[in-house]
């Protein structure tokens, strides 16, 4: 059970880091294996494509990680924090934007962590 426990927060961090090489745009691989990478990530890490993710609203997504276990909520949160920003970037949407700043903000609630880049996004954010 521990060892299913540190995969999946494997699996987590490094989509996390995959999504802020990609913000940041540090990633310059062919766009079809780019895609089938955030492809494979999205379905280990949430079991679903980003669509039906995004089609859900943000309390429905903070409850799907509040079922999880206690320890994993901060990476969660911050991959989805993420995750929604870098879906905005690629393509500005105002529900992605309000996801990602909820995700984001909860992150740093949880965590209890100050991160610069992550208050930055908020605030990046919410100017529109």
């Amino acid at each position: 059970m521990i060892h299913d426990k540190d995969y999946i927060i494997r699996i987590v961090k490094q989509f996390s880091e995959f999504l802020s090489k990609m913000i940041l745009g540090g990633s310059n691989g062919d766009l079809l294996e780019l895609q089938r990478i955030f492809d494979t990530n999205m379905n280990d890490t949430f079991k679903m494509d980003f669509e039906t993710l995004a089609s859900k609203s943000a309390d429905e997504i903070v409850q799907l990680i509040n079922d999880k276990d206690k320890s994993h909520h901060i990476p969660y949160f911050e991959l989805l924090g993420n995750l929604f920003y870098f879906k905005n970037k690629e393509n500005p949407n105002p529900d992605f934007a309000a996801k990602a700043i909820v995700f984001y903000e909860k992150y740093l609630q949880t965590s209890g962590v100050f991160s610069m880049p992550v208050v930055s996004r908020i605030g990046e954010l919410k100017k529109g």
